[in-house]
């Protein structure tokens, strides 16, 4: 809880899942008390959490255009001396 906290907040956080414990007067006691006794809200912070946490892997040919835009750039800058 504290994670999401820290990288979303709580307006953020309330704008993702609608519910009234990241809405009004919002805390992690009061989040995590209302998380332990409703399944469905958990379902979705635990899924918001995992969705958090994954870091994209960089695809191949974005480092292939990478290495081409560099070659360009640097003929381009030997054009012009």
């Amino acid at each position: 809880m504290t994670s999401l906290h820290e990288q979303y907040g709580w307006d953020g956080l309330a704008q993702k899942i609608n519910v009234n414990c990241f809405k009004n007067d919002p805390s992690v006691k009061s989040s995590l008390k209302f998380l332990r006794k409703t399944p469905w809200a958990r379902s979705q912070v635990e899924d918001l959490y995992v969705s958090s946490r994954k870091t994209p892997s960089p695809s191949p040919w974005d480092k292939a255009s990478e290495q081409f835009q560099a070659s360009n750039t640097t003929e381009n800058s030997e054009d012009e001396l």
